[in-house]
């Protein structure tokens, strides 16, 4: 369920990003290639970037299908970014509509999108709650699994760990807590981005100083690189990292 993507390099717009690829995101709401769950992203869209000077990210969410929006296109096609996040949403079964439960999903300088499902939402993830300071609960961004796995994946961060091991990290807990569904994260503060490869298609290509990590590659053009399953990954313009989620295994591709 769900396709998204997250791009850092030199200043590009939405528009090059999302929609000029053949196959980018714009078109995999109605016609992705490599989609194993759902086969239409027809229940909202969102858009996370980063302005010049400013470390917190503006969001641009809809709950129409990104076709839908006329509006879109033409703000793409003049805003420019170093760093985006977008994601186009195929909903869960049992969680709520509305641009509220649509990614990226934001906290201040963090943007975050999640590719997947938690199997039996709600009541599988009732254990869930004891592990989360109640202010993190009181402040779910929506009654979407979506939002839960992102108060996790906070939770962690504001406890110090590294991105990509607060992804990593998250994933654990949910399968020792015996929850399980599809956990494919991505993360960006605007310098880096982080992802896990965990029950759904992940892939990354480096371009000269800019570097795409995406659901699925958006042309056929040279330089995808499928990740593996049960990864994680931490990528900047100059590296990607690919580690193994259950083992300390790093694959580093410069």
């Amino acid at each position: 369920m769900c396709r998204h993507l997250a791009y850092l390099g030199p200043a590009a717009t939405l528009r090059s990003v999302i929609i000029d690829p053949p196959h980018g995101l714009y078109r995999q709401a109605w016609a992705p290639r490599r989609q194993r769950h759902g086969t239409v992203n027809a229940d909202g869209f969102g858009v996370g970037w980063y302005a010049p000077g400013d470390p917190d990210p503006v969001r641009y969410r809809r709950a129409e299908p990104i076709w839908g929006d006329e509006s879109f296109a033409d703000v793409a096609r003049v805003t420019r970014s170093s760093a985006v996040l977008a994601a186009v949403r195929c909903a869960t079964a049992g969680t709520a509509l509305g641009p509220a439960s649509v990614a990226p999903f934001r906290s201040g300088r963090w943007l975050f999108s999640h590719n997947g499902v938690v199997n039996g939402w709600p009541s599988s993830a009732a254990g869930l709650a004891g592990t989360l300071p109640a202010a993190a609960l009181l402040g779910l961004d929506a009654r979407v699994d979506s939002a839960l796995l992102w108060a996790l994946v906070r939770h962690r961060l504001d406890l110090g760990l590294a991105p990509a091991d607060a992804l990593a990290d998250t994933v654990r807990a949910l399968r020792t807590a015996g929850v399980t569904g599809r956990f494919n994260f991505l993360l960006t503060d605007g310098q880096m981005i982080a992802a896990t490869a965990a029950g759904d298609t992940l892939w990354h290509r480096r371009s000269g100083p800019a570097v795409v990590l995406a659901s699925e590659p958006g042309d056929d053009e040279p330089g995808w690189t499928e990740v593996s399953d049960d990864s994680v990954v931490a990528a900047t313009a100059r590296c990607v990292r690919v580690t193994g989620l259950t083992s300390d295994e790093r694959i580093t591709i410069p």
